[in-house]
């Protein structure tokens, strides 16, 4: 194995235990901590992929921003962050088969391709991808709806976030 296959394996490994916490931890913030991790892994990726910018932005949009204003929501809200109800139905068994006959359907999907297990042809000298990928987030033809979109879900949950804070319950 090589050294970037290993660091893949333990930054996988990361993730998936980190993301399986933020569901089954019973406190809000250490879920919100615990997703903090799962995406430092995914930048971890990137930087093995050699996306640098796409690792920058991970830490800088998703770690530093969204998680960090999740969790400052849940520090203003200053109510019992522990579930109060059970944590699991009688019924758990039915979604948790349904997940897994998904994850078999999607893993059989990906096995069948015929580019499965290839691996993708190096970058041709000259291609300035930073400069493409700026072109596609500003142009009216790519990406500019989502871009924006995202930024007024980001204020939205701000604003929500002051007024439940706030206390106003008219």
């Amino acid at each position: 194995m090589t050294a970037d296959q290993i660091i893949f394996l333990l930054c996988a490994a990361l993730i998936i235990v980190s993301a399986l916490m933020v569901v089954t931890t019973r406190k809000l913030i250490h879920a919100a901590l615990w997703l903090v991790a799962a995406l430092f892994g995914v930048a971890i990726l990137y930087v093995i992929l050699q996306a640098g910018f796409l690792a920058v932005v991970q830490v800088v949009v998703y770690i530093g921003a969204i998680a960090i204003l999740f969790i400052f929501a849940v520090m203003l809200t200053r109510r019992e962050m522990l579930d109060k109800g059970a944590q699991t139905r009688s019924n758990w068994w039915l979604p948790a088969l349904l997940g897994l006959l998904i994850l078999a359907g999607l893993i059989f999907l990906i096995i069948g391709q015929p580019a499965f297990g290839r691996t993708a042809a190096a970058m041709p000298e000259g291609v300035d991808t930073l400069r493409n990928l700026g072109t596609a987030l500003v142009s009216p033809d790519a990406f500019v709806l989502p871009f924006e979109v995202a930024s007024i879900l980001l204020l939205a949950a701000l604003v929500g976030a002051v007024y439940v804070a706030s206390g106003n319950k008219e």
